[in-house]
């Protein structure tokens, strides 16, 4: 039987799981050699949940800044290098592994289900008035809101600071991992929840 892969050919994905049911088939953690489909599952439904999770996060800091349909920080000249994205990731790891003496990706893994919003809130309209109405949040959403949130914190925390986009990103998921308010991902689960309850 063949050895799996690991993780940037230094760590290993065994004993690795999501302990959330509901987000259980939308976390792959079958590794990669190189985290990279090529987007090769684009076009089918639910394709997202066929990329490896180190390849998603990768591509969400490629393209972080948009906020509120607003460019809202710059990811500079990593946007659309993927390569240099590759390696903030590879840093960010070895940064946690180094902070934790654990395998960074399970650190990763536990930081995401932490982060993910259980609810959140829409506006209907009724009579000609909007109103605010909690709704349950999907599975896929709460994962793609979770890696969002994680990249434009660690973003935001490195913009006009000394502090490295990989030293930052190390940081954010770190913070995520211990349910920290140091974390800009763990502050909007709560505020999403905070007004989901508010507006039953």
């Amino acid at each position: 039987m063949s050895e799996k892969p690991k993780i940037f050919g230094k760590w290993s994905m065994e004993g690795i799981k999501v302990e959330d049911k509901g987000l259980v088939k939308y976390i792959n953690l079958e590794p990669k050699i190189v985290p990279r489909s090529f987007a090769r599952y684009a076009g089918k439904r639910f394709y997202k949940n066929k990329a490896f999770i180190v390849e998603r996060l990768i591509n969400k800091l490629m393209v972080s800044g948009h906020k509120g349909k607003k460019h809202f920080k710059t990811s500079y000249k990593f946007t659309g290098k993927w390569l240099n994205a590759y390696r903030i990731v590879e840093e960010a790891f070895e940064i946690i592994a180094k902070k934790t003496g654990e395998n960074p990706m399970k650190i990763f893994v536990k930081a995401l289900e932490n982060a993910a919003p259980r609810d959140e809130v829409i506006a209907i309209e009724y009579g000609g008035a909007r109103y605010p109405k909690a709704v349950d949040c999907a599975p896929q959403r709460r994962v793609d809101l979770a890696l969002r949130h994680i990249a434009q914190g660690a973003y935001h925390k490195c913009f006009n600071t000394k502090t490295g986009i990989a030293e930052s990103l190390a940081n954010e998921i770190v913070a995520a991992y211990e349910c920290s308010p140091q974390s800009n991902a763990i502050t909007k689960k709560y505020e999403l929840e905070r007004q989901a309850d508010a507006s039953r």
